[in-house]
């Protein structure tokens, strides 16, 4: 039974990498033409690291792995409400805040002190947005933050 969830769980996470991918270069190019990095490389760059670690999960799947139950499972799950949750209030609260508030949650989670795990929240968020808007020039979204 367990080589055939690990196949299952790899088959639909090879169905989201492409879906993801492809999804990924319907992008408009940024103005002014085609550039080395655009919107789409990274999402396309996560697309293929999911895509071979699923195929990888559907040939080679574990003989001895244990399903989670009860309370982890409880977490897992919590965990990926928590990431589509973010998805979805990205734009509108903006990168910081929806970053801060989700890593925050899964270090908190994760059992760090709220404190501590919040700190984290913001150090990285902030580290991130910066990376990318000043280093890359790859601009996200600033929703609340974001001054005209």
């Amino acid at each position: 039974m367990t080589s055939f969830g690990d196949r299952f769980l790899g088959l639909a996470l090879f169905v989201l990498a492409v879906s993801y991918g492809w999804v990924a270069q319907q992008w408009p190019p940024p103005f002014g033409g085609h550039e080395a990095v655009g919107p789409e490389t990274f999402p396309t760059i996560l697309a293929f690291i999911l895509a071979g670690s699923s195929l990888y999960l559907m040939f080679k799947p574990d003989p001895d792995a244990h399903w989670p139950m009860g309370r982890t499972a409880a977490e897992l799950v919590g965990a990926m409400v928590i990431l589509v949750l973010y998805a979805f209030v990205l734009e509108t609260l903006g990168f910081v805040i929806a970053t801060t508030l989700a890593v925050g949650t899964l270090c908190w989670r994760m059992g760090a002190k709220p404190r501590a795990a919040f700190l984290v929240g913001v150090i990285s968020a902030v580290s991130v947005f910066l990376l990318f808007n000043n280093l890359l020039e790859l601009s996200l979204p600033g929703g609340l933050l974001e001054f005209d």
